[in-house]
């Protein structure tokens, strides 16, 4: 006689801080490959710097961001959690949502708010669906459940997945999510030994504007310097917060994170960071912060208090670019937009979302403008990388 057992019950539990899950426990499903004291490959998702967000109130209340962070246990053992927060705007997520909105507020409905798994103000790829390994089917399944039942019981318009991973795009897709394609400027290291190999790969006018371009940002009559870890000091961050104020305001109009986020970072993520500042007659003029994950370096913000020529330049890409080579790391994804990205060297690659929409007319809709600005995307993508500056033999070599 054979004995049927029924599967191990998963239950999904709705958190409103991150102080309520165990580091451990987060950071299992979130960074499990740190346990070879290697970096995490996505260190906006651990525990440490998604708990630096909400710490210095750069989430919560009155931020349109309410943390509703999701986990998954089987057999009172966390298995899987995501980063879910309620949203009231559509601020700081940079995949944009603004004309559904408009149109769902058109139609009589209440677009806001709704649900999204996202690291706040971070157009950085990386799982979002954290799980540990060996859960990862069942991990993902049971919060995209989790995550689409709490926006049905709220009567909530749409659940939203920002800058996933490909793999879990196709899996989102396969279980009923509608997928979306949008692009980024990535740079990748084929193997470079020296930023000169990278520009032996390029065309022969592209080489020379960026040697100019690099000479003209080194004369700006001071010193930059690459900072992190124990290097970076409190009076850093009081430049890079000057920075930041005044490139928030021109973007955004007031910035999202607050100044006790970089107070925090000083505490526990200085490790993560590598901050590149120009210094000119004893002064900090201006700066480029980025994330140190394992294979990847982020570029997160920029800001001056003095304008140089093409001192944008070298911080935010070319100081990265070198970091990356020294490290032997194997890109640098330079945040979002820039088309003036695509002749420095950074190549458009495709970005992905999931997405439900609660009513079945609308999400139709939405599916099918997804078709076409896929279509879209894809051919801007095709022509961009054509016009990039590499060799075409080089190109191809690598592609």
């Amino acid at each position: 006689m054979s004995t049927q057992t029924d599967a191990p019950t998963i239950a999904i539990t709705m958190n409103g801080s991150l102080s309520q899950i165990a580091p451990a426990d987060w950071d299992a499903c979130a960074c499990p490959e740190v346990a070879d004291g290697g970096r995490a490959d996505d260190p906006f998702t651990t525990h440490r710097f998604l708990s630096a967000f909400e710490e210095s109130r750069s989430v919560g209340t009155g931020t349109g961001w309410d943390p509703r962070y999701l986990t998954a246990e089987m057999d009172g053992r966390v298995i899987a959690c995501a980063p879910l927060y309620a949203k009231s705007h559509s601020q700081g997520e940079y995949i944009f949502d603004h004309n559904w909105a408009h149109a769902w507020e058109r139609a009589g409905g209440r677009y806001y708010p709704k649900l999204q798994i996202a690291v706040p103000f971070t157009p950085a790829t990386g799982r979002r669906f954290l799980t540990r390994p060996g859960f990862e089917v069942e991990g993902l399944s049971a919060l995209v459940q989790g995550a689409i039942q709490v926006a049905a019981d709220n009567e909530l318009s749409s659940l939203h997945v920002t800058f996933c991973t490909e793999a879990e795009a196709i899996a989102g897709e396969r279980i009923g999510l509608l997928r979306r394609y949008t692009q980024q400027y990535h740079w990748e290291n084929r193997g470079y030994n020296s930023f000169e190999a990278f520009l032996a790969d390029l065309s022969s006018r592209k080489r020379k504007t960026i040697r100019k371009e690099r000479e003209r940002a080194q004369a700006f009559g001071g010193t930059i310097h690459q900072l992190t870890g124990d290097q970076i000091q409190p009076e850093h961050w009081d430049a890079f917060w000057e920075f930041y104020q005044d490139t928030g305001a021109r973007k955004w109009g007031t910035p999202y994170l607050t100044r006790r986020f970089f107070d925090i970072a000083q505490e526990r993520l200085r490790d993560d960071i590598l901050l590149v500042l120009a210094e000119r007659d004893g002064r900090w003029v201006a700066g480029a912060m980025n994330v140190i994950g394992r294979d990847t370096l982020f570029g997160r913000y920029w800001g001056c208090v003095e304008d140089h020529p093409c001192l944008h330049f070298e911080l935010c890409y070319y100081q990265a670019m070198d970091y990356a080579i020294a490290h032997g790391m194997k890109r640098v994804e330079a945040g979002a937009q820039g088309d003036h990205k695509l002749s420095r060297g950074y190549l458009p690659v495709y970005t992905h979302s999931l997405h439900w929409i609660g009513d079945p007319g609308f999400s139709e809709a939405v599916a099918r403008f997804l078709d076409a600005e896929a279509r879209a995307v894809g051919e801007d993508i095709e022509i961009l990388t054509s016009y990039g500056p590499f060799r075409k033999d080089t190109l191809e070599e690598h592609q």
